[in-house]
């Protein structure tokens, strides 16, 4: 646009040039007619209009330099000027300064008790509401002003409603939490008609932030929760008009921190054993955590259901996991508070995951390719079921075999629905799945029980290795970012075979606890070596059959597992002495000499092709299943 302005130098350089291009086609086409004739040949040639002279035009103002030395300050100005020209800067802040000196003015007649309170409060809100009327029809002028009278009003109206709340006592809270709605859903219908982003994001986070500063830090929180409810479904309005993503972060901190409060609070309240505040409202918490709940549930389906063929939003992809989460975590801090029945939330729980999966579905019928949206309901019931399983069957131990399963079910749908990120989704909960059973084993020690000891290692390995073996049969869906940009090989499968052989390590070391158990005292030592030589020995086993099935991915997990077993033979080294410590430094010794000669064997065998390769691996995977 600036290459457009054009200085007054500039403007009478073009006259000039314009009128001398007239003249020399007047000159050409007079010049024409008088060769027609040729008495008159010598009279037309003194007389043509190309003898004008420069005189008979008035004098060319001489063109003034461009630059000089002094050019750059002075361009540099002129470019500040036309930028403030353009944003009408100047109007506005003088506008700006007459609106607030009027505000300031019955601020300060009130205070001087020249009205009453009530009616400065009223002159200052209608001053207010006025205010958004005439940034109405400035905005159905088109007028540069607008966003200056929208602005001035959506915050006045917020501040006098605080303030006459909470330093005059003049507003009761229910019209003062009525009003900052009805101004927010104002600003959010003028956004709305005129597709302005300044008049929702005003009036909505208005609102939010002045629901919160009401009675702080003792607000009545249902009310509190209606207007921040109210704020982010406005947030979701907002997110369809462009440089409004900010909001709905904003207004979903808020939330996420008046949540927090409540929280703490009636869990201190628990704890001392005292009676609620009504402020506290500890009946309103559930039903209140709840149904902001589905509303952010249904926030963030129809958001990406809106986004049908345009990129997913952060926020739309974050929403559900954030809900599921937190929503969880806060009523489980209230509810063991308040000694309430964990096991019962813990399957409301559940059945909000499930209906996070049930949404998944749903997205995936719409027969989008690469199912957008999906992977994000996805991971929001994986993480639910991953918190409340636990709870729901009484310890970590149970839980982990269940989610084994349920990353191998979510790695099936992630071939049928074609998505990529779901299949990543599946690895992650398997490598959650593994990483709870080995933390309660290890934090928690073994069980009374046998079974309880051995079940879960034996049915979390089997799924692993299903799951493996599924992985190793079922290619990546081709057009999945993930898997054709960064993860070419699906290297990253791999995580279950080390799933696999983490959860059979927990078996057989509880098999190895029950029967070392009745030793004597020097039970502990040999068990810890016992460790060591099945993690040797399932080195020197991964081994030999990757030489045998020239498998280079389990070659490189046996790899693995031997550097595991050097590490964990050190430590008997240091620990232990005896017969365990001697065979536990003989296991690792024939494990790494049969890793030496596999891979000095390894390397003079001339390499597969590579479709000769993923034949390979995909025999070797159907070996492992038998």
């Amino acid at each position: 646009m600036g290459s457009e302005i054009l200085t007054v130098e500039e403007k009478v350089d073009r006259l000039y040039e314009h009128m001398e291009s007239l003249n020399r086609r007047v000159a050409e086409l007079e010049g024409r007619q008088a060769t027609s004739t040729s008495h008159q040949s010598a009279a037309a040639s003194t007389d043509r209009p190309e003898t004008i002279r420069s005189s008979s035009l008035p004098p060319r103002p001489e063109k003034l330099p461009e630059k000089t030395s002094a050019g750059e300050p002075d361009s540099l100005s002129d470019e500040v000027i036309r930028w403030a020209s353009r944003a009408s800067l100047f109007p506005r802040l003088a506008t700006l300064c007459f609106l607030m000196v009027i505000a300031l003015t019955l601020r300060t007649i009130t205070d001087n008790g020249i009205v009453n309170t009530l009616i400065g409060m009223a002159l200052g809100m209608g001053y207010a509401a006025a205010l958004m009327v005439a940034g109405w029809y400035q905005y159905r002028r088109g007028s540069s002003l607008a966003p200056v009278f929208v602005a001035c009003g959506a915050i006045l109206m917020s501040s006098i409603v605080v303030e006459t709340h909470a330093r005059f006592q003049s507003l009761p809270l229910v019209p003062a939490y009525w009003t900052l709605m009805a101004t927010g859903a104002g600003m959010a219908f003028i956004s709305r008609r005129f597709t302005a982003f300044l008049p929702v994001s005003v009036g909505t986070l208005g609102m939010c932030l002045a629901g919160a500063a009401i009675d702080y830090p003792d607000p009545f929180f249902p009310y509190l929760f209606m207007i921040l409810l109210t704020a982010n479904l406005l947030g979701y309005y907002a997110g369809t008009l462009k440089r409004c993503g900010w909001l709905r972060w904003t207004v979903l901190l808020v939330t996420l921190a008046m949540f927090l409060l409540w929280g703490m609070r009636l869990a201190a309240v628990a704890a001392r054993r005292i009676t609620a505040a009504p402020t506290l409202a500890p009946g309103w918490y559930l039903p209140v955590l709840a149904t902001v709940s589905v509303a952010f549930l249904a926030i963030a389906l129809m958001g990406i259901v809106r986004s049908r063929n345009v990129k997913i939003s952060a926020f739309d992809f974050c929403l559900p996991t954030i809900n599921a989460v937190g929503s969880y975590l806060a009523a489980r801090v209230v509810v063991s508070g308040a000694d309430g029945s964990a096991l019962a939330l813990s399957l409301v729980a559940i059945l909000f995951a499930l209906v996070h999966f049930g949404a998944a579905f749903g997205l995936a019928m719409r027969k989008i390719d690469g199912v957008p949206g999906t992977n994000s309901f996805v991971v929001a019931g994986s993480a639910l079921l991953a918190l409340a399983l636990p709870a729901a069957l009484g310890s970590g131990l149970a839980a982990a075999p269940v989610l084994a399963v349920v990353a191998l079910g979510v790695a099936v749908l992630s071939d049928r629905w074609g998505s990529g990120a779901i299949r990543a989704t599946s690895y992650l909960l398997q490598v959650y799945a593994v990483v709870s059973l080995a933390l309660n084993f290890l934090t928690n020690g073994l069980p009374a029980s046998p079974l309880a000891g051995t079940v879960p290692g034996a049915a979390l390995a089997a799924a692993a290795l299903v799951h493996y073996r599924w992985c190793r049969r079922h290619a990546p869906p081709a057009r999945s970012l993930l898997f054709e940009t960064y993860d070419t090989e699906d290297l990253s499968g791999a995580v279950t075979l080390l799933s696999a052989l983490t959860g059979s390590f927990f078996l057989l070391r509880a098999i190895a606890w029950w029967i070392i158990l009745p030793v004597g005292p020097g039970g502990p030592e040999t068990f810890q070596c016992t460790q060591s030589i099945i993690i040797n020995l399932a080195a020197l086993g991964l081994g030999l059959f990757a030489f045998r099935a020239r498998n280079r991915e389990i070659r490189n997990v046996a790899i693995l597992v031997i550097a595991v077993g050097a590490v964990k033979s050190t430590s008997d080294l240091l620990g232990t002495k005896g017969v365990p410590l001697v065979l536990s430094v003989l296991s690792f010794g024939f494990a790494a000499a049969t890793q030496s000669v596999t891979l000095s064997r390894w390397q003079k065998v001339p390499p597969m092709s590579a479709p000769e390769s993923r034949e390979t691996e995909r025999e070797t995977a159907s070996a492992l299943g038998e």
